[in-house]
């Protein structure tokens, strides 16, 4: 027998293949995720970069002198040293006083030791807009510090 190429008549003809309807887009298939996404993720992004802003930018720097009334660590889940600097101008005149932070922990130890020790002046940064006190209570981060001599001449205040 010899086998021809023509399909044969009495044999029944198959239906044409109906294509599988198409696949949803990666969007419709995660909406759930790309909401919880844009809920949370988009602000907490937002809340970095405004901090990073912020904390690399200085507003303005100076010194400031007196004495080292109180420094503590505070905070419920962001530690930050904290603390008191009493500017006297003239002696028999109440001080002003001068809250600051410092994000160092060395130099707010060293800065512990010299507390009690006389005058300091202290160097510092402020910073405007820092979006929460996780970073600090103050706008003023002092950077540096220096005890300042009694040179016996002038009454301090």
């Amino acid at each position: 027998m010899v086998q021809d190429d023509a399909p044969d008549a009495s044999a029944p003809k198959a239906a044409p293949a109906v294509a599988p309807p198409p696949r949803p887009g990666f969007a419709r298939r995660h909406w759930g995720k790309f909401t919880i996404l844009t809920l949370f993720g988009l602000p907490l992004m937002c809340l970095v970069i405004w901090a990073v802003v912020a904390m690399s930018y200085t507003y303005s720097s100076g010194t400031r002198t007196g004495y080292v009334q109180k420094i503590s660590r505070k905070g419920w889940l962001c530690k930050t040293w904290e603390g008191e600097l009493a500017m006297a101008t003239a002696p028999g005149i109440s001080p002003q006083i001068f809250t600051f932070t410092i994000r160092n922990d060395s130099l707010a130890a060293a800065l512990e030791l010299d507390m009690g020790k006389g005058r300091v002046a202290v160097q510092y940064d402020e910073h405007r807009g820092v979006p929460t006190s996780c970073l600090g209570d103050t706008p003023y981060f002092v950077v540096s510090y220096r005890v300042i001599a009694d040179d016996g001449r002038v009454p301090l205040p």
